[in-house]
């Protein structure tokens, strides 16, 4: 187990993704960039960017970007949330694509390119979920 959000935690996220076969399937045609971004509050104090480079069903490239660095890149899509939903979403609580229909993720970007890979997102989000957690209190 890893702390959400850390490098441990996203290296093992990256190898769950490029390990799902049902996610290389759903994502066969997806081609995207995205942060991932934890907002603060609670005990994060500082927004954390989760740099994920997808591309046809499979991960090649991520990384953890400080604040000072968010433009390094400039990524398709963000989607971004708080402590409290990216865990509801780790632990099956939530589907990644209610959270963004509830709002509940923030989603910067093409909304209908999403919509049209909900079969990506529900795989990606498997795939979050397949990584456990520790999430600071």
């Amino acid at each position: 187990m890893y702390e959400f959000a850390s490098q441990g935690w996203l290296d093992a996220f990256v190898e769950a993704i490029n390990g799902s076969k049902k996610y290389e399937e759903a994502a066969k045609d997806w081609e995207g960039d995205f942060y991932f971004i934890l907002e603060p509050g609670g005990p994060i104090a500082e927004r954390r960017y989760l740099y994920l480079d997808l591309w046809h069903g499979k991960c090649r490239k991520s990384e953890i970007i400080e604040e000072k660095d968010k433009d390094k890149y400039k990524p398709e899509f963000t989607i971004a949330g708080n402590l409290a939903t990216w865990k509801k979403i780790n632990e099956k609580k939530l589907d990644g694509t209610q959270a963004l229909l509830t709002r509940q993720l923030k989603l910067t970007g093409n909304m209908a390119k999403v919509m049209r890979a909900t079969g990506a997102t529900r795989a990606l989000s498997e795939a979050t979920s397949s990584v456990k957690a520790i999430f600071p209190e």
